[in-house]
C-alpha cells in the first residue's frame, strides 16, 4: 500500500510502499477515504512531542470503510464506515481508566504517534476506540470531527457553560468548536493574530461577533476562553480577557514556554487548566451533537503524497479549516 513515513524526526515524509496491516483479534481493516491533517501531527514530525513510534504513519483524523475485522470484532462488519481517532488503546484498568478519565490513562497508546495513522492507503485500529460516522457528512468533511472536533468538544465542555466565550486561534478546532457554542446560546468572540483578517473574516462568517488581535483587550470581559494555538504568550493575554470566576482552557498537546505574569490577573478565582486527549464518552456525544448544530467543517484538500506540502501550510498557518489528505485524489484545482 502507499504511506506517506515519518522515518526521523524533523524531516519530511517520504512516500513508501508497505504491506497492507493485517486486523488482530480486536482491530478492525479500513481502507483509508480521508485523513485530515492535525497540529499534533506537526508537532510529532517537527521534534516538539519526543519518543514516537519510528519509521511512523503519522495521522489521526481517519475516516474510511471497514474491509476485514478481526475474530472478536462484532461490533462492526465489513462496509461501514468508521472514524478512528487520536485515543488507540488504553489499559482498561488503571486508576484512571477506573474512574472514567480514559485521557489520563499513562500507557494509553496513540494513532499517528504510537501507532501507525492515516496517511496511508489503509489502516489498523482496535474496534473499541473507532466511532460510527454520522450519516450526512461525505468523508472528506467527517475527518476534522475526528481530533478538531473531538478534542475542541472537550475543552468547550471544560470551559463550562459561558455566555461569552474567547477563541484564541482560529483554525481546525475553533472553526468547528464556535458553531457548537452557538447552537448552544454562547457568544463568540475569536481572536487571531492582529493581521489575520482573512481569519477574522472567517470566524465571523461562522456565528462570532467580534475578531480582533489575540494580544489585545476584547471589546469585553470574558467568562471563559479556549487557546487552541500552541502559543504561550496567549495565557496571560486569555487571563487578563477573562472575568473573576472564569476560565481558561489550554486546549493543545504542546504549547511554547508560558511568560510568567503577575498573581493578579490569576486571582479572583480565575481557573487555569489543560485539556489532554479524549474519552469515547467525549467522541459519542460530539458525534450525536454535529448533526444536530449541524456543524459544517472547512476542508482544504490535498492527495496523499502532498502530505509534506499539507503540513507545510498548516506550519505557516495558511489553512483555513483543516487541511485533508485522500488517497488516489487529484490535487486541489485539478
Amino acid at each position: 500500500m502507499r504511506a506517506m513515513v515519518l522515518e526521523a524526526q524533523k524531516e519530511p515524509l517520504q512516500a513508501e510502499e508497505l504491506p497492507e496491516p493485517r486486523p488482530g483479534v480486536d482491530q478492525v481493516l479500513v481502507r483509508v477515504a480521508a485523513c485530515g491533517v492535525c497540529r499534533t501531527d506537526l508537532h510529532v514530525v517537527d521534534g516538539e512531542l519526543a519518543d514516537p513510534k519510528l519509521p511512523l504513519v503519522p495521522g489521526h483524523q481517519i475516516v474510511g470503510v471497514v474491509v476485514e475485522v478481526g475474530a472478536d470484532v462484532e461490533r462492526f462488519r465489513a462496509g461501514d464506515r468508521v472514524g478512528i481517532p487520536w485515543l488507540g488503546w488504553t489499559d482498561g484498568n488503571c486508576r484512571f481508566c477506573m474512574r472514567g478519565q480514559e485521557n489520563l490513562c499513562q500507557r494509553a497508546r496513540f494513532t499517528g504517534y504510537q501507532l501507525d495513522g492515516g496517511y496511508a492507503e489503509y489502516a489498523a485500529a482496535d474496534h473499541r476506540f473507532c466511532f460510527p460516522i454520522p450519516d450526512g457528512y461525505a468523508d472528506l468533511d467527517a475527518a476534522p470531527l475526528l481530533c478538531a472536533g473531538l478534542i475542541g468538544f472537550r475543552a468547550l465542555r471544560l470551559a463550562g457553560d459561558a455566555p461569552r466565550l474567547g477563541l484564541y486561534g482560529f483554525g481546525g478546532a475553533a472553526h468547528i468548536i464556535a458553531q457548537v457554542a452557538r447552537f448552544r446560546g454562547q457568544r463568540v468572540f475569536a481572536f487571531t493574530r492582529a493581521d489575520d483578517r482573512e481569519a477574522q473574516a472567517f470566524a465571523l462568517s461562522l456565528g462570532a461577533e467580534w475578531a480582533g488581535d489575540a494580544l489585545g483587550p476584547p471589546p469585553e470581559e470574558l467568562d471563559a476562553a479556549i487557546i487552541f494555538a500552541p502559543a504561550g504568550e496567549l495565557v496571560p493575554a486569555a487571563l487578563r480577557a477573562v472575568s473573576p470566576g472564569g476560565s481558561v482552557v489550554c486546549a493543545g498537546i504542546h504549547m511554547s514556554d508560558i511568560p510568567s505574569f503577575p498573581y493578579s490577573i490569576l486571582w479572583g478565582e480565575r481557573h487555569l487548566r489543560s485539556v489532554a486527549n479524549l474519552t469515547r464518552s467525549d467522541g459519542e456525544e460530539f458525534l450525536a451533537i454535529a448533526p444536530k448544530v449541524p456543524v459544517r467543517t472547512a476542508v482544504e484538500l490535498h492527495p496523499l503524497t502532498e502530505a509534506n506540502q499539507a503540513l507545510d501550510r498548516l506550519r505557516a498557518g495558511l489553512v483555513r479549516g483543516t487541511a485533508v489528505l485522500v488517497p488516489g485524489s487529484p490535487g486541489p484545482g485539478s
